[in-house]
């Protein structure tokens, strides 16, 4: 079952097409990751299935209702983390929190339940009575991704909801996300940091220039489009080793300082072992050598020029 089904949706403005036209469906209970540059059409996009402004063309169902014709009954359903920062300057972080899930109408009881998970699952007991105007910049923002969850919602929506924080907090971040995936909770997630949603995401969209350009799940993606892996050879002693591997095809030297040789191939387990070959003819001992994948980062970055080109 799908939880969002998107068909040729649009959006442009004037002569420029924001989103051009296309089509998405996300699964129930997973983590759907949206990826792409700049300017790419990713937040107006998740403007569009959030019903925050209307397409210019095409059809949208967010969980089993029509979000052009009905918007009010799907915001009741979904929750939404934006870019923008959103906070009540004069109220502390326990009563923000409590305000909107006041605003959502929770239960007084359950409520303040709520207020006290959340205030440990996104280490803001400490402060707790502290007014958010007085608050870090990732302080606040882990108040405003943690009052969303003062509420019941079917599907998650996350722009970008670690910018500022850092590495422990977004750890801590992405592992309460995924405890509520497996609670039922379905999450459109877009994010810069790709080791992200290569450790969060179950399916990913890329998109460039207001198109999807790509659509899988992060390994299929590295299958893909990821056949090229990255060799790093450590060898004992200095010596010219350009020379001796010049006739290796498909065989690209990066780096090689005479001691860590660095090759790059899409056929690597016989680049290495011809690369294995020479070294033992010419008496040089290898100390260490990895076989490094291409990184989901590394796909993003081609993909998206292959669609520029």
């Amino acid at each position: 079952m799908y939880c969002i089904e998107a068909r040729l949706l649009s959006k442009s403005y004037g002569n420029f097409m924001a989103v051009d036209n296309i089509d998405l469906q996300v699964p129930s209970g997973k983590i759907f990751g949206f990826l792409g540059p700049n300017g790419a059409g990713k937040t107006t996009t998740m403007k569009l299935l959030t019903t925050l402004i209307p397409p210019t063309g095409g059809q949208m169902n967010i969980l089993g209702i029509d979000a052009i014709k009905s918007p009010l009954e799907v915001r009741k359903k979904i929750g939404v983390v934006l870019q923008q920062p959103s906070y009540e300057p004069t109220l502390s972080v326990e009563k923000a929190l409590d305000k909107y899930g006041m605003m959502w109408n929770v239960e007084k009881n359950i409520r303040k339940d709520r207020v006290e998970e959340l205030l440990v699952a996104f280490d803001l007991v400490d402060i707790r009575k502290k007014k958010n105007d007085d608050l870090s910049i990732g302080q606040r923002r882990r108040v405003q991704v943690a009052r969303e969850f003062m509420h019941d919602m079917e599907l998650l929506f996350l722009d970008e909801p670690t910018v500022g924080l850092d590495p422990s907090a977004r750890r801590g971040l992405l592992d309460f996300i995924k405890g509520k995936v497996k609670d039922g909770l379905t999450i459109f997630f877009t994010t810069h940091i790709l080791e992200e949603a290569e450790y969060l995401c179950d399916d990913i969209a890329i998109i460039n220039k207001g198109k999807i350009i790509a659509v899988d799940t992060p390994g299929e993606l590295k299958n893909k489009f990821g056949k090229e892996k990255t060799i790093k050879i450590h060898i004992s002693e200095q010596k010219d080793i350009s020379s001796l591997l010049a006739g290796i095809p498909e065989c690209t030297i990066e780096h090689d300082s005479g001691v860590i040789i660095t090759v790059r191939s899409s056929h690597s387990e016989q680049v290495l072992q011809d690369i294995l070959k020479i070294l033992a003819s010419n008496d040089m001992a290898v100390e260490d050598l990895s076989v490094v994948p291409t990184s989901l980062e590394e796909i993003f970055l081609s993909v998206v020029k292959n669609s520029n080109a």
